[in-house]
């Protein structure tokens, strides 16, 4: 039985307790929420390796997720895993494995075997590098193929996959119409896309849903449904090709709750700030609340080599308005395959963004917090600011490299405001 299925049965699963604990609610909102498909717990049911649940969804800490993973033109996997040690060194809540260059399947075993947190993945990509390892290309794959990449995910230990199933022959034309700037930037959207318009067939994630509902039911997995036409530039936001398959997707989310899968649902992408809120409302309208995954969104396009920053504004707002789950993003997007530095960058951004999201959703303890290192700020006690900042180590150097055995900092030196009684 899944986690929806147990709860029906009046079962508690251990993680919701874990769940409840960690975010301070009420278990029995937890066990509702999760019925309701408004919080999910990403964790295969058969993983070898125990992690700590985590929930994501309403009411609950605004999450973060960190991505790594192999490239074509770089294949190194011991970097790699250096980049999950950073993300879990610094606060990532899941990691996904994006591998697209070299032993794909070895780079997802070692993430597995090494990860403390939930593992994400896009099966596709193992598909399409699978399909050049036999020297065909991803149009020449089956449909079983794609299913079978699933089984695989699934059985390997991931918790979390998406799913580029709102790409179908009816999304394709919309984005015809929408005559966009920049076109596809989803790498699983585009290739789905390619598939269908070579073999004249249906999207078989689509078309065959209850297939992969059935492999994600054997193993309590958690589908994320990918945004695969979500825009790429300003320009593009909020087009008509995005909302078809955002109701696409919408569509599908009561067959997956039927099934007693937990779902969440992807989005933008490149959004301009005042369109931001108008996307989360739409999406939290047509998905039943369902759980709201988003890439940034990054608001404005001209700051490449800052997109950390472009994406935490928009994150920020995106999260304060009621999205759940924050994909990181780094310096180096649309530029390169990130360096150790560009993860703990991008990773510190997002979290950022996430919560001050919490602030303004009154997440409990959010506000607080901040609270609690004002205090110690008040009383010039720079060890217990440190330890409670979202990142220990930056401001700790940054002391010690002038005056750190003073009692104020170079700003104010003797004029410093805080040493006044007032």
């Amino acid at each position: 039985m899944t986690r929806i299925e147990k709860i029906r049965k009046g079962e508690v699963p251990p993680e919701a307790k874990i769940v409840a604990e960690e975010e301070g609610i009420a278990l029995e909102e937890v066990l509702n929420f999760i019925k309701e498909g408004k919080v999910v717990i990403p964790l295969n049911s058969k993983r070898k390796k125990p992690i700590k649940p985590i929930g994501i969804g309403k009411k609950l800490r605004t999450k973060v997720n960190v991505n790594i993973g192999t490239s074509p033109e770089f294949v190194d996997y011991e970097y790699e895993l250096k980049k999950l040690e950073i993300a879990e060194k610094f606060g990532a809540d899941t990691i996904m494995d994006l591998s697209v260059g070299g032993d794909v399947e070895y780079m997802l075993e070692m993430v597995i075997e090494k990860s403390s947190i939930p593992v994400g993945t896009v099966p596709v990509y193992t598909a399409a590098v699978r399909a050049k390892n036999k020297r065909k290309s991803l149009i020449d794959l089956k449909v079983s193929e794609f299913f079978d990449t699933i089984a695989l995910h699934a059985e390997k230990g991931v918790d979390f996959m998406t799913i580029h199933c709102g790409i179908t022959k009816e999304t394709v034309k919309k984005l015809k119409k929408a005559k966009r700037l920049v076109g596809v930037v989803s790498r699983g959207g585009s290739m789905m896309i390619e598939w269908m318009v070579h073999n004249k067939k249906e999207n078989p994630f689509y078309e065959n849903f209850d297939e992969v509902l059935n492999i994600a039911r054997d193993y309590d997995i958690t589908l994320s449904l990918g945004d695969g036409l979500r825009p790429g530039a300003i320009a593009d936001a909020s087009d008509i090709a995005q909302f078809a398959e955002l109701e696409l997707l919408a569509e599908l989310i009561p067959r997956a709750l039927e099934k007693g899968v937990q779902v969440m649902v992807e989005g933008p992408g490149h959004i301009p700030i005042h369109e931001i809120e108008m996307n989360v409302r739409i999406e939290k309208e047509k998905c039943r609340e369902a759980p709201f995954y988003v890439l940034g969104p990054i608001v404005t396009d001209v700051a490449p080599g800052y997109d950390h920053i472009t994406s935490a504004i928009g994150g920020a707002v995106a999260a304060m308005h009621g999205v759940d789950f924050l994909c990181y993003v780094t310096p180096a997007e649309h530029i390169r395959l990130p360096t150790l530095e560009d993860v703990k960058e991008g990773l510190i951004a997002s979290k950022i963004a996430a919560h001050a999201g919490d602030i303004a959703k009154g997440i409990k303890g959010a506000k607080e917090w901040d609270k609690e290192l004002s205090f110690f700020r008040k009383k010039l006690d720079w060890e217990k600011q440190f330890s409670l900042a979202i990142d220990k180590e930056k401001p700790k150097k940054m002391r010690e490299e002038r005056l750190p055995s003073s009692d104020v900092c170079t700003m104010c030196g003797e004029y410093c405001p805080l040493k006044k009684k007032i």
